[in-house]
């Protein structure tokens, strides 16, 4: 059993009432991704690795960048 407060409740009951989904069904959601959060929270980050074999790569990134960045009309 979950005790919620009167205010969210309301709320929970409002958008069931809006939707087609039931009050249990938008509750057992919230809690699912609640959970899901916390738990990416605790896990490692896990980012691959880009080896470019260019060891200066590093010293250029902002003038990468910087040269057009986000213009694909120059690629077209």
């Amino acid at each position: 059993m979950v005790y919620a407060d009167a205010g969210d409740l309301a709320v929970i009951k409002e958008a069931a009432a809006n939707s087609e989904v039931s009050e249990a069904e938008i509750i057992r959601n919230a809690i699912h991704l609640a959970a899901q959060r916390l738990r990416r929270r605790s896990e490692p980050l896990r980012l691959r690795r880009f080896a470019s074999g260019d060891p200066g790569l590093a010293g250029r990134v902002d003038d990468y960048l910087a040269d057009g960045f986000g213009d694909d009309a120059d690629r077209r």
